[in-house]
């Protein structure tokens, strides 16, 4: 006799699928806090919404974006979050939507489809094997150029890992507001955000495992006079730092002193995102008679081709949120000066132990195909994959953020009704004409015709 086929399983309510999608834009953990559901309840729905996609991965009867407009779209959200913009709920329907209106007719937006986009092109920020995902196919080709271009150039100019650099911000925001609120002070220090940073990190990696000292650019008055770890250089100014002046700062204080130390090092290849910082006339000038040259990964492709990206900024930032988590009921009262010590004196600890890592930087830049394997080669998605994953967890392991599931701190159950079919609605105020909105379907927010 045949054996009975396993039940089907059936999509997750629509509340619990805004909340899969909160957890995909940003992770399981912020999800658990801003929905006060225990973080292990929504990984066991992320799991159960990525079987169904595996067992289903065609869309109900409907009108969706196309392969190619789903591409668009996964493109946007990548480059966002290489500028460090917010990708969430809000910004990711918004997007689709201008994409969408090419559709004749309009074309059907949800919950559903969204976690699909998101799962079916590995859009997840919590995946530890990026490098192993495809990405949308006209930056894909991108990539693998890219890619030819540095290894050709590190072997012609016979570059020492030494003077190969990868090089890149992380920007910090404060809300001042949140952090004086009574509640959910842990969420007031972000590393996405539209406005002025409270401060910017520019972290230097070498091929060779190096770390070069981190330039920490901050608003407002610096610190009472204290002595910097010598991993840290401290510019503060009360306006901040204009985009070009960030890299002058960075070529003069950490590239310059970096080549003085070699001898007067003649050449350098330096590997950074396109963001605006590094595009400038200005910039590129200042790093070519530092004697660098900039290799700029084409947009939307840092996850797969910058070593910063393959453990080191994602270890840093958790590292950061960790320590903010930890001390956020405190800081109340503290005044920016105050905080700015606490952050410098946290990035020292984790540049300490970055620099006790050199195996691991080394391997980053292998694992993003800076590097040629040792077989000349740069390995296949799934064995890089399978590196990044254990770099990763190297990494969390010395930081001591090593995720310990089980022990994830219970929240009370979430018992709000279910989705208000008018929250779609209030996301496109001001970005549809009325006309456009046929209406939802109130029982279960399932469908949105635009």
């Amino acid at each position: 006799e045949r054996e009975p086929e396993p039940p089907r399983k059936e999509q997750l309510s629509v509340r619990k699928l805004r909340v899969v999608l909160f957890a995909l834009c940003s992770s399981p953990e912020q999800a658990a806090r801003h929905f006060r559901s225990p973080p292990r309840r929504i990984r066991r729905w992320l799991r159960r919404c990525q079987a169904l996609q595996d067992e289903r991965p065609e869309l109900p009867e409907g009108k969706y974006l196309s392969l190619e407009a789903e591409e668009k779209l996964a493109e946007w959200v990548l480059t966002q979050r290489e500028q460090q913009l917010p990708v969430n709920e809000e910004t990711l329907f918004q997007k689709a939507t201008k994409i969408g209106r090419a559709l004749e007719g309009g074309f059907q937006i949800s919950y559903e489809w969204a976690v699909r986009f998101m799962l079916r092109h590995h859009l997840s920020t919590h995946t530890r094997r990026g490098v192993a995902h495809p990405l949308p196919k006209e930056i894909q080709g991108n990539a693998g150029a890219f890619i030819e271009f540095v290894q050709r150039q590190i072997h012609t100019q016979e570059l020492p890992p030494a003077m190969i650099a990868a090089v890149d911000e992380i920007s910090l925001f404060l809300d001042a507001e949140v952090l004086g609120s009574d509640e959910r002070k842990e969420s007031a220090l972000q590393t996405v955000g539209n406005g002025e940073p409270w401060c910017e990190l520019v972290l230097t990696l070498l091929a060779d495992g190096g770390v070069l000292p981190a330039l920490v650019i901050s608003r407002g008055r610096p610190p009472c006079p204290t002595t910097l770890p010598k991993s840290i250089l401290l510019e503060s100014k009360e306006s901040g730092c204009g985009d070009d002046e960030i890299m002058e700062l960075w070529a003069a204080r950490v590239w310059r002193k970096h080549t003085e130390c070699r001898g007067g090092a003649s050449k350098g290849m330096l590997v950074l995102d396109c963001h605006r910082t590094h595009l400038s006339e200005e910039v590129l000038a200042v790093l070519s008679a530092a004697g660098a040259l900039p290799a700029v990964i084409p947009a939307g492709c840092s996850s797969r081709a910058q070593p910063l990206d393959v453990c080191v900024k994602r270890s840093l930032k958790n590292f950061l949120h960790k320590k903010w988590r930890e001390r956020a009921r405190d800081l109340a009262d503290s005044d920016s000066s105050a905080l700015l010590q606490l952050l410098l004196g946290w990035l020292g600890e984790a540049l300490e132990v970055l620099g006790n890592c050199p195996e691991l930087i080394r391997k980053s830049f292998l694992v993003a195909s800076v590097l040629p394997g040792p077989a000349g080669d740069s390995g296949s998605p799934r064995r890089n994959g399978d590196e990044q994953e254990e770099l990763i967890a190297a990494m969390e392991e010395r930081l001591k953020i090593a995720k310990t599931r089980e022990s994830s701190p219970e929240f009370p159950e979430n018992d709000d009704p279910e989705a208000d079919p008018e929250i779609l609605h209030r996301l496109f105020e001001g970005e549809s004409e009325a006309e456009s909105f046929y209406g939802f379907e109130e029982a279960d927010l399932e469908l949105m015709e635009i």
